[in-house]
């Protein structure tokens, strides 16, 4: 028996044509959205660090840097002064303020058609998410071609002198390598995809794969909300001091380009993870003073919440902070999981997502920069030219130190969600 219309009652039926939820305009609004965050947070972070004075007119130019880095591109570094002295550098650092803002907006622009219906046809998704990954795809281009520029520079002693005997100069400069900003950038953008199916709780999927990722999603989705808590804690802090210490512009330069840098390292801390840092030369990031002074150590540190803990005895909060924000994690998770789950369940998977959060972080956060200029390729001689940062984490604390939290804490909430509806079932 078919159903009848009810008069004055409009039946569903598909968009009309041209008005498809998954078609280029939607996509080129997502895409332009997406650019504008990196973009304009980029440039307002640089000018807040002063960036806008450099020499050159360069400020575009590194601020479409930034956005690459942002975005998982690729920058080198690279000098020198003629035949006689070489200069190159490493630079494996990534803004991550730059990449939340537009990770957020790019991915709030993905879900909102899929948020229309319960199931989306896997064609429709594909289709949207390949309109997204083209269009981004000349983004990333556009920028890796602006991301480029040479610097006149002034070196002191040895270059110096041998310099002006040979009527030399010294230049020093940065290029995004295109091809592999692409493939870099194209990969960020499909695992902010794939993280933003598993975090949101909405979002239409075909019915395969949302069976398969049914179960993982409260977990996901408690994670994320960890993770943006952190940050929602460091700005409120970041603010404070900005409005109350002085220095005003400095702390608004780290808010918009590396909040989520500390925050997120202020989490494995304090969930126990070990870093190896060396900071030397005038290199340095942003960072608060004690974390400044503890990487400044000669030869190189241990990073840890005692090390930590040794220079600013308040570092110790850090341990209470990450005790009660992955339990509220848990919690969370539980409480948005169906009821029948056993909390052994609960503790696997509390444990698997918070060990991905954990390996993920400790990819965005670690930083090698390297820069220096060599005479004649015997090493590096460039004086106030040279420098290294370094902070890398042991993986083995991180992964190990994530398990046993999540599983400590999953299963505690299990308990919890077992007991509200055992009690509720009464």
């Amino acid at each position: 028996m078919s159903q009848q219309p009810v008069p004055g009652r409009r039946t569903p039926g598909p968009p009309p044509v041209g008005r498809t939820p998954y078609g280029w305009i939607q996509a080129f609004l997502v895409v332009a959205g997406g650019l504008v965050a990196l973009v304009v947070t980029a440039a307002l972070g640089l000018w807040a660090a002063g960036a806008q004075g450099l020499p050159g007119g360069a400020f575009p130019q590194v601020v479409a840097a930034t956005a690459v880095l942002a975005a998982g591109g690729t920058v080198e570094l690279s000098g020198g002064a003629g035949d006689l002295a070489a200069g190159g550098g490493d630079l494996a650092v990534v803004p991550l303020s730059v990449t939340l803002v537009a990770a957020l907006v790019l991915a709030r622009g993905f879900l909102r058609p899929l948020r229309h219906h319960a199931m989306v046809r896997t064609r429709d998704l594909a289709a949207w998410a390949a309109r997204l990954g083209l269009l981004w795809a000349v983004v990333l281009v556009a920028l890796a071609a602006i991301a480029r520029h040479t610097f006149d520079i002034t070196p002191e002693g040895t270059i110096a002198d041998i310099g002006s005997l040979l009527g030399l100069s010294a230049r020093a400069g940065f290029a995004a390598d295109v091809p592999l900003t692409l493939l870099y950038g194209l990969l960020w953008l499909a695992a902010l995809f794939a993280a933003a199916l598993l975090a949101s709780r909405g979002a239409g999927l075909p019915a395969r794969l949302l069976r398969a990722v049914a179960p993982v999603r409260p977990a996901a989705h408690a994670m994320a909300v960890l993770l943006l808590a952190y940050v929602a804690a460091a700005l409120v802090a970041g603010l404070v001091t900005a409005a109350t210490r002085g220095r005003a512009s400095e702390t608004l330069a780290v808010i918009l380009l590396g909040l989520p840098n500390l925050a997120w390292l202020a989490l494995t801390l304090g969930l126990g993870t070990v870093w190896d840092g060396l900071a030397e030369g005038p290199f340095g990031l942003p960072m608060p003073k004690a974390l400044d002074t503890v990487l400044r150590t000669p030869g190189g540190t241990t990073l840890d919440l005692k090390s930590l803990t040794a220079e600013s005895g308040d570092a110790w909060w850090l341990l209470v902070a990450a005790a009660v924000g992955v339990l509220a994690a848990a919690v969370l998770a539980a409480l948005r999981s169906p009821p029948g789950t056993r909390p052994w369940q609960h503790a696997v998977r509390t444990a698997a997502a918070l060990v991905v959060t954990v390996l993920t972080v400790c990819l965005l956060c670690r930083v090698d920069a390297h820069y220096g200029l060599s005479l004649l390729g015997l090493g590096d001689v460039g004086g106030a030219l040279s420098g290294r940062v370094e902070l890398l984490p042991r993986w083995w604390t991180a992964l190990l130190a994530a398990a046993l939290w999540g599983l400590v804490t999953g299963f505690a909430a299990g308990l919890v969600h077992r007991r509200r509806h055992g009690s509720a079932g009464h």
